[in-house]
């Protein structure tokens, strides 16, 4: 790691969830750097953060008013705005793109800036880009689809090699070494799963399967689909609530292997649980994503299936089921590849030169 420089830029970190506490939890190995977005090693670079004052709203139009009052009020110093995500900094993008606003704004976006089929949204949305000086994405996929629309500049759009908080998973996997044997199949993650097809798949191996999933997340009531199933012993749902990376963490790295199971959604959807099987080494079935910016099946760090192929996901499970030689050089290819290319240090130093150069 480097050693930390003196600070020669200050930035406002917006985040979409709470920072101060999940900052001093990552400083005892309780969070996962990489779900910080860089912050954890920001000063490293001699960036400072000033660090927003998450306040959940259940209105996006309070939430954006809340942030916009806490920028533009802060008393602390800074240069530019650093946000995850651009939910909540839509007036302060908006002022900026307007000219109202002096301070550079980067973010992340999440999915591919799309077109609108209603002219003035088209419009407005325009107008709205122009407000941002720089746009983090997660793969080449999604900043070709965005460009597609015309509606950005090349020049503000950047590949960012997003992965895991390697010394997080050491840590994590040093604590559970004594006492622990990994065995059997894991599903975490709530965003988009496609619960169905892969807990029909595996009641019909009868491979031993734990998933943590909560109730109901983006309007899909995974409880109710699950109830709606007879499924065998060998199937455990555990129900969860929060934000709990750790506890989850905890679970992953006593399963052999790692399924992720989505929807066909335009985006890294199931990325966070990518990552996580990279940092332990862990062979993966994922449904197969042309948005990730890794191949799984090139990389050979595990099995993609196509959305909703319910045979084919049961193939996948009894082939790594059946074939440990196989899985266990799949998980150090994944070990490898986050070491090599995707995790907390680079992704942290891309952006960190990125922060130096507009800020």
């Amino acid at each position: 790691m480097a050693k930390k420089r003196p600070t020669s830029l200050s930035i406002y970190f917006y985040h979409t969830r709470l920072t101060r506490e999940s900052y001093e939890e990552w400083k005892q190995f309780r969070f996962p750097g990489h779900i910080l977005y860089g912050l954890p090693l920001l000063e490293n670079y001699g960036i400072r953060p000033v660090m927003h004052p998450y306040k959940a709203f259940s209105s996006r139009m309070k939430l954006m008013f809340y942030t916009a009052q806490k920028i533009l009020f802060c008393r602390e110093k800074f240069s530019a705005v650093y946000g995850t995500s651009f939910r909540g900094l839509e007036l302060i993008i908006l002022l900026r793109a307007l000219g109202l606003y002096r301070k550079p704004v980067i973010v992340w976006h999440h999915t591919a800036v799309r077109r609108s089929s209603n002219p003035l949204r088209e419009a407005f949305s325009r107008l709205f880009y122009r407000g941002i000086d720089q746009m983090f994405l997660f793969s080449r996929r999604l900043i070709a689809d965005s460009l597609a629309t015309r509606k950005v500049s090349p020049h503000k759009l950047q590949l960012v090699h997003w992965g895991p908080d390697l010394a997080f998973y050491d840590h994590l996997l040093k604590e559970q070494a004594v006492c622990t044997r990994r065995h059997g199949f894991i599903s975490t993650g709530k965003e988009r799963r496609d619960i169905r097809t892969l807990l029909e798949a595996f009641a019909r191996t009868g491979e031993e399967l734990e998933v943590y999933i909560s109730e109901e997340c983006n309007g899909i009531p995974y409880r109710q689909i699950a109830d709606s199933l007879r499924l065998p012993a060998n199937i455990r749902i555990h129900y969860t609530e929060g934000v709990i990376p750790y506890v989850l963490a905890r679970k992953v790295a006593e399963a052999r292997f790692i399924v992720i199971c989505c929807l066909d959604y335009p985006y890294t959807v199931g990325l966070t649980t990518l990552v996580e099987a990279l940092a332990l080494g862990m062979p993966v079935i994922c449904s197969r994503n042309p948005y990730f910016e890794m191949d799984i099946d090139k990389e050979e760090i595990g099995i993609t299936v196509p959305y909703g192929d319910t045979e084919g996901w049961a193939n996948a499970v009894r082939r790594l089921a059946t074939h440990p030689e196989e899985a266990e050089r799949m998980g150090r290819n994944a070990r490898r590849l986050a070491e090599e290319r995707f995790n907390l240090e680079i992704f942290s130093r891309e952006i960190a030169e990125t922060l130096l150069r507009i800020g």
